[in-house]
């Protein structure tokens, strides 16, 4: 009988997380943090001396969210900042890839999702609703990207993500720092948005 191949990922906290299987208990924050401080966006094909890491894209993204939805809960702006945190163990794969892998990928991120959003107090799904404005500001924020730091035009960011309302991202830029740094700041963002849904 053939061995079935390892499907658990040791994570630096010491847990082992089950990709096929993931539970709630095996999840923390740290791990997530420090994995997507280091998983760089756009596979790394960005301008500066240091990737563009998920962790720090999804501090923009619940920055945007903010200004979307000034009125949603924390609970929902902690979901905007989890919103790519399965990344930390299956890393950010662009969507021409994720559309050769096909349905599968979709189906080990959404247990990945329901397991982390259960282990911090959030429903196992985001209401379409929530989902749909997160989406939005994820969008957004790949526009910034794309344009800022990954080498697109304008144009082309405009067709492929949408063109962003101007008081969206009035005052924003991107910020192209340490991973250290980023994960420090997303636990921190974490933790308080934690707190204010308590």
């Amino acid at each position: 009988m053939a061995k079935q191949p390892r499907a658990w990922q040791r994570m630096l906290s010491g847990r082992r997380l089950d990709l096929l299987d993931p539970t709630p208990m095996d999840i923390e924050i740290e791990d997530i943090a420090h994995g997507l401080a280091f998983v760089a966006r756009w596979n790394g094909q960005t301008v500066g001396d240091y990737a563009y890491s998920v962790a720090e894209h999804s501090l923009l993204v619940e920055t945007l969210f903010g200004r979307i939805a000034p009125k949603a809960p924390a609970k929902w702006r902690l979901a905007a900042l989890l919103h790519d945190a399965p990344e930390y163990v299956i890393g950010d794969m662009i969507s021409p890839v994720k559309a050769a892998v096909g349905p599968g990928y979709g189906a080990l991120d959404e247990r990945l999702e329901a397991a982390v959003h259960i282990r911090f107090g959030l429903p196992a799904k985001v209401p379409a609703t929530i989902k749909r404005q997160i989406k939005k500001a994820d969008k957004i924020s790949a526009w910034m990207e794309a344009t800022q730091i990954a080498g697109f035009t304008r144009e082309e960011a405009d067709k492929l993500f949408g063109k962003p309302d101007p008081g969206v991202i009035d005052g924003l830029t991107l910020v192209l720092r340490p991973p250290v740094e980023t994960r420090r700041d997303f636990t921190a963002r974490h933790a308080q948005l934690l707190d204010q849904c308590t």
